[in-house]
């Protein structure tokens, strides 16, 4: 008989954990702030473009640099060059961002 209502008990607490959850969860929702129509087209928007840019950025870098290593492999001096170009341009921005900052 012990067992039986230690059983119910615990079926009861389960569902009421439940009830519980359901509960908090549907106040925590009322209080969220949703977006009007207009707002939810504007930063969709806003979305797509940076994911579109950023796309084509990436692509574009992607394959510069993918010519940057068949030229290295092929042993063109461009392609050397532009590497040489490319590590001063870098460490002339790290020393021009160091002194700013000091």
């Amino acid at each position: 008989m012990a067992r039986s209502k230690a059983k119910k008990k615990r079926v009861e607490l389960r569902d009421n954990a439940i009830v519980r959850y359901l509960r908090e969860t549907r106040s925590e929702m009322r209080k969220v702030h949703w977006p009007t129509r207009q707002e939810a087209e504007n930063l969709t928007k806003i979305v797509l473009a940076v994911t579109v840019s950023m796309a084509l950025f990436l692509g574009l870098s992607d394959y510069l640099f993918s010519l940057e290593v068949r030229g290295l492999v092929s042993g063109s001096a461009i392609a050397y060059g532009v590497v040489i170009v490319v590590a001063v341009a870098s460490v002339v921005t790290i020393i021009i961002l160091n002194r700013q900052n000091v």
